[in-house]
């Protein structure tokens, strides 16, 4: 099974990368206004390009190097001894390299939905590389890479169950993304709707197709535990999915075409840390009420505390992959000690990483563009372009 194994690895990267380019870029592009898509754009492919390289530079052996409990140490720096014949169990780790990099892409690239439409292009670019570096990476570590949240760790032989990231990529960047959206503060006009729900479902639907790599690749072995990943990342979805646009429904008399997608990313996220621990039941109970605790949560965020976490990524990125790793405890895949704990640990070392960084960046680079490029829109005045001919 070694050459399926490798063969299924690649194509879960290669889908792993399209939920980012063109995915998340045109799920969250289609949210803005028309003057700032091309920014949207522009941040989600840069910190691809860029997180790659740091990815190489540090953060793969930072995640995964044989270090300590606190971190992988830097001895794989550059892919240092790595080469074609080098295994990660049964994959070449050049393989898996590149597929955790399409992880280490994507989770900065979620919190770029917090800033939109009045951060600088600098600073997104240079926060984001020093954050996936210093609180992503290391995070990996205590999870994946056999560090102090694992098995055999502080937790005891049982340590955190995550699959494919709710603790590890959804928990990290929602908290992120809700600490600079109050930092950052909000929008001078919020009251514009999208300027393209088409796009956003185009986006969405590439990220439902994309997520079977991010979850399914998660197996790292192409056989039946993949599959049934696959399977109860799809099963979640489509709960969720149904389950949002009902309570859309219920409480506002229509559903919405941008409501039903954010149940479907509701539901991926809430599965993505039990993927690898439950079945198609379990997957459509996490799905259901997924679509409706993470829509209670945006009216959470954006009315009840009116914070201006523009596209929702602490609501839906963030309390889903926090209650699906709990429901992980609940259907008895995971000590509650090991799952609780991990969650609070996790959450407050992100939050205290995510602030220095906030500062420390922002001392140097200003974090919010000036009033008039806000007003004029970030695409002409960052980038020298725009998308359209007459922009609202």
């Amino acid at each position: 099974m070694v050459g399926a194994d490798t063969a299924w690895i690649i194509v879960a990267t290669a889908l792993v990368l399209f939920m980012t380019l063109p995915g998340l870029a045109l799920f969250y592009g289609g949210l803005v206004r028309a003057r700032n898509v091309l920014s949207v754009f522009m941040q989600c492919y840069a910190i691809a390009c860029a997180m790659s390289v740091a990815w190489l530079a540090v953060g793969y052996s930072i995640a995964f190097g044989e270090g300590n409990a606190f971190w992988g140490g830097l001895g794989k720096a550059f892919l240092n001894g790595v080469d074609a014949d080098s295994l990660a169990g049964t994959l070449p780790e050049v393989l898996f390299f590149a597929f955790q990099m399409t992880f280490a892409i994507i989770t900065p690239a979620l919190i770029v939905g917090a800033f939109v439409e009045r951060a600088n292009f600098g600073w997104v670019l240079t926060f984001s590389t020093l954050w996936m570096v210093l609180c992503y990476a290391p995070v990996v570590h205590w999870i994946w890479g056999g560090g102090m949240l694992a098995d055999g760790g502080i937790f005891g032989e049982t340590g955190a169950r995550d699959f494919a990231g709710g603790i590890v990529v959804h928990e990290t960047a929602g908290l992120a993304a809700l600490i600079i959206a109050v930092m950052l503060g909000a929008r001078k006009d919020k009251s514009k709707p999208p300027h393209n729900p088409g796009y956003v479902m185009i986006g969405a639907a590439m990220l439902w197709v994309g997520w079977f790599g991010f979850n399914g690749g998660s197996q790292l072995a192409a056989d039946g535990g993949a599959a049934m990943a696959l399977t109860v990342t799809h099963i979640s979805a489509a709960t969720a999915s149904l389950t949002w646009a009902l309570w859309e429904k219920i409480k506002y008399g229509k559903a919405s075409l941008v409501g039903i997608v954010t149940g479907t990313i509701a539901g991926l996220a809430s599965i993505t840390p039990a993927s690898g621990f439950v079945g198609p039941i379990e997957a459509l109970i996490i799905g259901a009420i997924a679509g409706i605790l993470c829509q209670e949560a945006v009216n959470l965020v954006r009315n009840k505390l009116q914070i201006d976490d523009t596209l929702d990524v602490f609501a839906v990125h963030g309390v889903g992959g926090i209650f699906g790793t709990i429901m992980i405890a609940v259907f008895g895949a995971g000590t509650w000690a090991a799952q609780l704990g991990s969650l609070a640990i996790v959450g407050v070392f992100t939050a205290v990483v995510t602030i220095v960084l906030i500062k420390l960046v922002s001392a140097i680079i200003p974090m919010r563009v000036d009033a008039e490029t806000e007003t004029t829109g970030l695409d002409l005045a960052q980038h020298g372009e725009r998308a359209y001919d007459h922009v609202s």
